[in-house]
């Protein structure tokens, strides 16, 4: 059983839909896990300062994470790596381990230093939170983004031999080891508990690659100066494409940083909402972008010009055709989700009621999050990882200033408050101030897409067929909504089901009503991307194998 297991997800995968696919399943599983993982800490904890304390401990491990570890990127090491296979293939794996070493000696350093210094530097990341095991759990999470560093750095080799199903599996015993923390560790160990399940999970998100790793033959040792010269190439590409990622987590840091000095739960809030949109984020535009991105480096490095941007397109269209209407649907069913994963024990109804709102706002962003994943790939597969960095920049300066502008005028405009309590159905429930640095971050993620859409649609010259699909898709998920929405209406009032069985049946009604319905539009429409789509599953599980992708690109 075992072996059986160890086969399957070291089985290679080719074609990008037949990828993208393998892993939106295993991103389904995970980010399942990652629901089971959420609904436990509210069930347990609610919305309260406990669970403040541990969202807010993970932003200076994530941040380094963001920074230092991810200076040795897979999306800069995969370019180096091809390079090094022509010469010979036991080339990889030599320079792998000479990074690794590498890799562990920098961040050591940089995680002993931050151990000693986490006293002084915690309150000023998150001035808002006074708590005693603040500092202790921040020292803990230092171990995180050693192990996922580490992984990542392993994972250049896993997807460079198309082993997506032994990729995608990382992130599931991640969120395991985390659901471990909070089951089996915490009654023992208190909050420290909490953070020694994370720890674990990142080790498990090592440890799975590891023997793939290791069975890799090393034939041929890629001497030290020679294995330096490259490193600094590495770092060269990777330095752009690091301040980037950091981009993203130094939005996340403020943005908590503001609203530790709300009203106690606001962090927590905030993140679960935003770890409730990463849901379909994860499934649709880190699966599309992943699956796509070792073929588009390929067809950039053999100097297909043509093949390379019908490539970026036909992705960039998959990914509109199921981001769109996942955002309506999410939209309309957001009470339901919300009180349906977190909706027990210490999770109070207010609670509930606030996380819908921001989740609402957040998902609005869905679309353009996910295509700036792929674009951003689509540039690095092309060499060129300043360019992600302009429009990262853009995206996390009008986050933080949107999100600050929107929380004055919130706080100063008693019509403005009263209109987006009423709109999003938050009257009477405290704390509702959080939800503009959920509409900040919306915003900001919006123009960065646009940004970034604008310059890959000139760079890479890219069909404006797009624009067709980008109105097929609205237009059909809108009908799709109200259809959604009117079964909710014609099941019963929203948000008076109090069950945990009514609320799935009510909202599994709505999705499936509103997703057929899409479907429907979206056939009468003559719409190419469900015609691929359903070609593809027809491929996958008809027996019809599928062809190369440098010549198929829909296979």
């Amino acid at each position: 059983m075992v072996g059986a297991f160890l086969a399957a997800v070291n089985r290679e995968v080719r074609g990008m839909h037949e990828a993208a696919y393998v892993l939106a399943a295993f991103a389904l599983g995970s980010q399942l896990l990652a629901l089971v993982r959420d609904r436990l800490l509210a069930s347990t904890f609610g919305a309260s300062q406990t669970l403040d304390v541990y969202y807010a401990a993970f932003r200076i491990p994530d941040f380094l994470f963001a920074t230092v570890a991810s200076l040795l990127s897979l999306y800069a090491l995969l370019p180096v790596l091809s390079r090094l296979e022509q010469k010979h293939q036991g080339l990889v794996v030599s320079f792998l381990r000479q990074a690794l070493f590498v890799f562990f000696v920098v961040m050591g350093a940089v995680a002993g230093v931050l151990y000693i210094t986490a006293p002084w530097v915690v309150p000023w990341v998150v001035p808002g939170i006074t708590h005693p095991d603040l500092v202790s759990l921040v020292r803990i999470l230092l171990l995180q983004p050693i192990l996922l560093g580490a992984s990542n750095v392993i994972a250049a080799l896993t997807q460079m031999r198309h082993r997506f199903f032994l990729y995608a599996v990382s992130p599931l015993l991640y969120n395991i080891g985390i659901i471990v923390g909070v089951v089996a560790l915490y009654p023992y160990m208190g909050i420290a508990g909490l953070g020694w399940g994370v720890v674990l999970g990142a080790a498990l998100h090592l440890l799975v690659q590891l023997p793939f790793f290791c069975k890799e033959k090393t034939q041929q040792t890629l001497p030290v100066r020679a294995a330096g010269k490259e490193l600094l190439g590495v770092l060269a590409l990777s330095l752009p494409r690091t301040l980037t990622l950091s981009a993203g987590q130094l939005s996340l840091l403020l943005l908590v940083g503001v609203a530790s000095y709300f009203t106690a739960g606001s962090i927590a809030v905030f993140m679960f909402a935003y770890s409730l949109q990463a849901v379909p984020l994860t499934i649709i535009g880190v699966s599309y972008s992943v699956a796509a991105f070792p073929t588009l480096a390929s067809l950039h490095a053999a100097g297909e010009r043509a093949a390379f941007a019908r490539y970026v397109e036909v992705a960039l269209r998959h990914i509109f055709f199921w981001s769109i209407p996942a955002t309506i649907m999410v939209v309309v069913l957001r009470a339901q989700l919300v009180r349906v994963i977190l909706g027990a024990g210490a999770f109070s109804w207010d609670a509930t009621r606030l996380t819908a709102a921001a989740l609402a706002l957040f998902i609005v962003s869905l679309a353009a999050q996910s295509a700036t994943m792929l674009i951003a790939r689509a540039y690095y597969a092309a060499g060129n990882t300043r360019k992600p960095l302009y429009f990262a920049a853009a995206g996390v300066l009008t986050t933080v200033g949107s999100a600050l502008l929107f929380v004055q005028v919130f706080l100063s405009s008693d019509m403005v408050r009263a209109f987006v309590e009423t709109l999003l159905r938050v009257n009477g429930v405290p704390g509702t101030v959080v939800l503009m640095l959920a509409l900040g971050a919306a915003v900001g993620a919006s123009v960065q897409f646009v940004y970034g859409f604008v310059l890959c649609m000139r760079d890479f010259n890219l069909s404006r067929s797009i624009y067709t699909l980008l109105f097929q898709s609205f237009a059909a998920s809108v009908i799709g909504g109200a259809v959604a929405y009117g079964v909710l209406a014609a099941t019963g009032a929203v948000g008076t089901i109090n069950t945990a069985l009514g609320l799935i049946v009510q909202g599994a009604m709505g999705g499936v009503a509103g997703l057929l319905t899409t479907a429907l539009v979206l056939w009468l429409l003559g719409n190419q991307e469900l015609a691929e789509t359903l070609g593809a599953f027809k491929r996958r599980f008809g027996g019809t194998p599928p062809q190369l992708e440098t010549t198929d690109i829909s296979s």
